[in-house]
């Protein structure tokens, strides 16, 4: 457990990058791709909050059962 905020400031970069390609994509007329381009930050933003919630429960599961 222990995290800072870093987690927090990396998955909002990764949001700020993700909405800044998919304008630029999308104004220049390629939709196909912005809408790519957003499901991969999602994708990447999804497995970096389940890996956290691993952690929590792996904690919980250390702090009740005394492993």
């Amino acid at each position: 457990m222990g995290y800072d905020v870093n987690a927090i400031f990396q998955i909002a970069g990764i949001g700020i990058i993700v909405a800044m390609i998919h304008t630029v994509l999308k104004q220049s007329g390629k939709d196909d791709w912005a809408q790519w381009v957003t499901l991969i930050g999602f994708i990447v933003v999804l497995f970096m909050v389940a890996s956290f919630i691993n952690d929590l429960f792996q904690e919980i599961k250390r702090v009740f059962l005394f492993q």
